[in-house]
Parts: structure tokens; sequence; C-alpha cells
């Protein structure tokens, strides 16, 4: 049972990501209200070939049963839900047929089976060009590269599919039996005019790309309302509530760690990473980085990384490292850069700044003496490097002025990547407390759409911990990055240059 001091409007988010489904209950200031929530596991099913995807409609059994069950534990306070906000997983795409049937999976950016119809286009468009104008660059994690290997590999789904869509959109799909696209979603597609915040139609042409098989492009403050039968029978008390459409995650885990301004940079890192800042305007998007949306009036700049907890996690049951809090304690004992190892951390592709989207992870260095621990340690040191150049292109100065905000399990969870990460971009990092940044975010964006905040940029955000660097690791961990560069420029040449 609530506390009765939770006062309404409530905005039930709903959080759709790679590794799972999460449902949480919020007050009208945004704040977490305890004993309400309910999560998931997702399933992604990965190949050798390159492919990341899972079933939509397992996706929606997830929801819809995380829902039950945070319907249930609210209880009347059920009756006080304002709104059901929505982030997803952005960057993923599907084809439902003429019937509104799946006849696809849902992809997901980290699929690379697309990687040479993406080297395709970069032959014959004008990537530069078409990164200005979309805030995308031609790679295998966008839209443009997915339809061209559709279209070559699997010809009668691209006949018969009546709509592409996102799982946000899919989602809607099934639960309003129409949908709608957010300018946030859209833009992460690399098919949505930045500029004019409206469909790419040169793109579209040369795609062969149908305006009727794509959703109607709207701002995340507006709702739509009245879900079909099926669901107002089961959740009577969502029937008539506002569902904001699906934002980026990325946007959303921005808004709800508190970097809502300039001077704050998102540093995200779950099962992959991102580092993000919001602006009001960007007129160039510098080399190797996207500019997304989080809605009409504000862009988001920066750079995603496909390796990330995953990369620790996969180590850690490979190579049978045994308990996290020992991890953690040797970890911490670890001189920096003393391996002498040099890794290239790409399991699942390489996003930015260089987009080898099959890139391999590969390590230098191994010697009998190499002690999995190290490897772990190597690992996680390599992937703060791959940060360390988003920061150099988003920061463009030598003393950057912006505060980094760490927020996703993958890096709060552990303390001495904290420190490396701290070290490597010889910036404090503080640790962001809304443990439910991503949830929260959506939260923050109904309520402003709702007029009950003003705007999102007024309302603070918990901090915890900071993490100061040290002079002489940043020192070291600097030559370390120009190693890792090296080794990166010999082996993965289809890259842009870093």
């Amino acid at each position: 049972m609530l506390a009765h001091t939770v006062e309404a409007p409530l905005i039930l988010s709903i959080d759709a990501g790679t590794s799972s489904v999460r449902v949480r209950l919020f007050d009208h200031q945004g704040r977490l209200v305890p004993g309400v929530g309910s999560q998931a596991p997702c399933c992604m099913y990965t190949n050798a070939e390159g492919a990341s995807e899972t079933h939509p409609d397992e996706m929606l059994a997830r929801l819809a049963g995380c829902l039950d069950t945070a319907l249930a534990q609210a209880g009347p306070f059920a009756q006080a839900i304002g709104g059901v906000a929505c982030a997803t997983l952005a960057s993923t795409i599907m084809a439902i047929d003429q019937n509104g049937q799946p006849i696809t999976p849902l992809i997901t950016y980290a699929d690379t089976r697309d990687t040479e119809d993406a080297r395709t286009l970069r032959r014959q468009l004008d990537e530069r060009a078409i990164h200005q104008r979309t805030g995308c660059m031609l790679r295998s994690s966008y839209w443009p590269a997915r339809l061209a290997w559709f279209r070559r590999t699997q010809p009668d789904i691209w006949r018969a599919a009546a709509r592409w869509m996102t799982l946000g959109e899919y989602l809607e799909w099934r639960l309003f039996g129409t949908s709608r696209v957010s300018y946030s979603i859209a833009s992460w597609s690399g098919l949505l005019d930045r500029h004019q915040l409206s469909w790419d139609a040169p793109l579209f042409d040369m795609l062969g790309l149908r305006g009727t098989q794509v959703s109607t492009l709207v701002d995340v403050n507006e709702p739509q309302q009245g879900l079909i039968k099926l669901y107002a029978a089961r959740w009577p008390a969502l029937r008539a509530v506002p569902w904001f459409p699906a934002i980026g995650d990325g946007a959303a885990a921005n808004v709800g760690s508190g970097c809502t301004t300039p001077e704050r940079i998102a540093l995200t890192i779950g099962t992959s990473g991102a580092m993000r800042v919001i602006q009001t305007s960007v007129p160039q998007v510098p080399a190797g980085l996207w500019c997304y949306r989080v809605d009409r009036r504000r862009a988001l700049l920066g750079g995603a990384t496909s390796e990330g907890g995953n990369v620790s996690a996969w180590l850690q049951q490979t190579l049978q490292l045994g308990q996290q809090e020992a991890i953690e304690q040797a970890l911490q004992h670890q001189p920096p850069d003393a391996h002498g190892l040099t890794v290239l951390p790409f399991l699942a592709g390489e996003r930015s700044p260089g987009w080898a989207g099959d890139a391999r992870m590969m390590i230098a260095g191994l010697r009998l003496s190499t002690t999995p621990l190290e490897i772990l340690q190597a690992s996680l040191e390599a992937v703060a490097y791959r940060f360390a150049l988003i920061a150099q292109r988003l920061c463009n100065l030598t003393d950057c002025p912006y505060r980094f905000i760490a927020s996703g399990g993958g890096l709060l969870h552990s303390p001495a990547w904290m420190q490396i990460m701290a070290d490597v971009l010889g910036r404090p990092v503080l640790a962001s407390a809304e443990t439910e940044a991503t949830s929260r975010g959506g939260a923050l964006l109904a309520l402003e759409a709702l007029g009950v905040l003003p705007a999102v940029e007024h309302i603070q955000s918990a901090e915890q911990d900071i993490y100061q660097p040290d002079p002489a690791r940043h020192e070291r961990y600097h030559a370390a990055i120009t190693r890792q560069q090296r080794l990166y420029n010999v082996l993965i040449t289809q890259g842009e240059p870093i």
C-alpha cells in the first residue's frame, strides 16, 4: 500500500530497453513512488552473422505483465494516474503487413548484417551532407542501410511491408489500433530532416520508400488516449488516460539524470553506452557524432557505443572471475595500464566515433603471465578510452567546462570503473542518484506536457558520490589512448578516421 502523501497527478512510466522492460510510478514532481514497479528481462537473439533481434510480441507481453503488476501494486492510487510515458530502445526497425501483423523480427541497432549495404550507400551518396541534414551517418545502425539490406536480401519482405516501424510505434499500434512516431524516435532512424522536422524526401526516393509506409510525425507532448477494448478491460485505470508517444531512451536518460542544459553531459553505461548533451541549436554536427531530438525544441548531441556493460558481463562470465565484490576490490588495487594490453572492445561492432559496424573485439599484448583480472581491467579501460574520444569532440576545448553525470547500472554498480572513467576523462564524474533515470525522464517530459511542471530544466536531480581524477593516472591513460588509436588505425580500415 502506498503512503497517503503521494500527490497527483501520477505518471506511469515505461522503459523498454535492450535487457529489460521496466514500469515505474512517479508523482507530480517526478519523484519515484516507492512500492510500485515491475521489471521483466528481455532476450535478444544474436548469431555469428551479426543478427541482433527479438520478437515484438514478446516485448509486448513483457510490458503487459509489468503493467499488470504495477497497477496491482498501486491499488486505489492507480486512479490518480494522469498520464503514461514511454521511452524505448530507439534505433529499432520491423515491418508489418497490410493486416497489421509482424512479418519481421524487431531488429536492434546492434545488428550488423547490413554493414555492406551501409558501405554501398556511402559510395553512392554524399555521407557528409546527409550527416548534417539528418544528424546520422550512413552506417549499419540506421534505417537507410537496414532498408537497403531488406530490399537486397529479402525481396518478398520488402514487397509485403505495408509499414515500417519501431518498437514504440508497434506498442502503440497494438494498444490503440493506430500509431504515431515522435520526432525523438524518428531522429534515431537516419531518415528525419533535423532542420525541417520532416521525413527526408531525397532519401525516401533513393531507397524506394513511400510516405504511407511510415508513421505520422508528432511531438512528444501530443498524447493519444482510448485503449482498444482488450486492454481497456484489462487496465480500466488507463482506459482514457493520455498516453504519450515513445521517446528515445537516451533522450529520456538525459532528462531524468538532470542533464537538460549544455553545462551537463550525461555519461550512461548500461548494456551499451552513450555520452550526450542537450542543446537548443546544433548548426554543425561534429564528425563521428550524431544529433537526435528530445523534442521539437531540444536537440541531443552525442555519441553512442555498442560496447558498455555487455563487455564487462561477457568477460566476467567467460573468464569465470567470480563474485562481483571480490572483483571490485581487486580492480581498485590494480595500477593503471600496467598490464601491457591494448584492447579494441568491439564485441557488437563499433558506433561512435569511427562507425566500423563489423569491427570485432581484439586484445593485443597477451603474455603467459597475463591474468583474467588484467584482461577485464584492460577492457574496462578500453571502453573508457572510447568515451574520451567522444568527449573530445563534444567539448572541443582543452579545459572542458562541462560536468559529467554518470548513470546506468553497468557503470554505477562498479566504483572501480567509475574511478577509471574519471581518470581517463581527466574530469570529475558525478554519480547520479536517480536509479531510474530513463523512466524518470519520460515522466518529467509527460508532466511538462500536462502543464504540471513549467520546464524540465527547473527540476533538480539527486547526485551522490563524486569521483575525482588523479592527474598521474590521467597522463598514463592519455598515452594508452594513443596506443589504442594506433591499433585501431592498423586493424580497422572501414571506419571513419579518428
